[in-house]
């Protein structure tokens, strides 16, 4: 979702024409989130998706009508999404969509929108748009498991942060997706704010040079998720020299390790799933078990 407002202060810098049709109230199953955008041009391209399944069609000849008037007054649209066809099939979701005509003063608000490192909001025809700061995700040990997640990550909408001290490791060339990439020990005073401002911290480096200071900053932290890399062996002794060093049962418990979910990973990608499927399960305060034996919301 953030792709598309970068797409849109894009287009405004570079006066673009386009129209934006934009989520901004659901009734029912939920399809996308509140403020997801569709963009259109005058040739009838677009980007983004918001969940609108065929009417998504009708959105796109609306924009293109709008763009060929030159007609610049916000429209709302109003969708039912229960399948046309065969009556009972559908989601059952109710959505309305605002289809409007950004102005230049709006560039700055898309690009925060984009960037994700503050709040930012705006209003369109009565409804209030907001999105969060991303989440904060702390990587210790810049491997290609660490390169994985990082990727996974940045679709999850996580700001992600790699640590570690080895030069030949921590390289743009072996981490290309990191948003900050930090040459240093995890206990170090650089490091020390990430640890701070994280919502979930991954301890990838399978090395107890570096595993036991991540460990120590990352239960210093106020981080929902701790994750610690390797098999069983490893996470008793880990948390074996914790307790040499004065840490409780309560405070070794945050320790989520070996990390991820069950899933039956062996590739480096696979297993970047089943760890950022456990820190979303975790959270989100949500049990991880599949839906189909799960009662109750799908959606928080």
């Amino acid at each position: 979702m953030r792709e598309t407002y970068g797409a849109i202060a894009r287009r405004l810098r570079d006066g673009v024409p386009f129209a934006a049709a934009t989520l901004v109230a659901t009734r029912g199953a939920k399809a996308s989130a509140i403020g997801t955008t569709l963009i259109v041009e005058r040739d009838g391209s677009f980007f983004g998706d918001i969940g609108a399944g065929c009417h998504e069609g009708a959105i796109v000849e609306r924009a293109v009508a709008m763009l060929a008037s030159n007609d610049a007054k916000a429209e709302v649209l109003r969708f039912e999404l229960d399948d046309e066809v065969l009556v009972g099939t559908g989601c059952g979701a109710s959505l309305d969509v605002v289809l409007w005509r950004p102005g230049s003063d709006f560039a700055p608000t898309a690009e925060r929108i984009a960037a994700g490192d503050e709040e930012a909001r705006f209003e369109l025809e009565g409804a209030t748009i907001a999105f969060p700061r991303r989440a904060r995700l702390v990587i210790v040990g810049a491997t290609a498991l660490a390169a994985e997640l990082t990727a996974f990550a940045h679709r999850a909408d996580y700001a992600v942060a790699l640590v570690d001290p080895r030069p030949a490791f921590a390289t743009r060339a072996r981490q290309p997706d990191a948003d900050e990439l930090i040459v240093a020990w995890p206990n170090d005073g650089l490091a020390a704010k990430l640890f701070a401002e994280a919502t979930a911290i991954a301890i990838l480096s399978h090395d107890v040079k570096l595993d036991v200071p991540a460990l120590h900053a990352a239960l210093a932290s106020g981080a929902r998720y701790i994750g610690l890399l390797g098999n069983r062996r490893v996470q008793r002794a880990r948390r074996a020299a914790l307790r040499e060093e004065g840490y409780d049962d309560a405070q070794l418990a945050r320790i989520h390790g070996p990390t991820g979910l069950d899933l039956g990973g062996t590739t480096d990608g696979q297993t970047a799933l089943s760890i950022l499927a456990e820190i979303l399960a975790v959270e989100r305060n949500r049990s991880g078990a599949p839906l189909g034996i799960t009662t109750g919301s799908i959606h928080p």
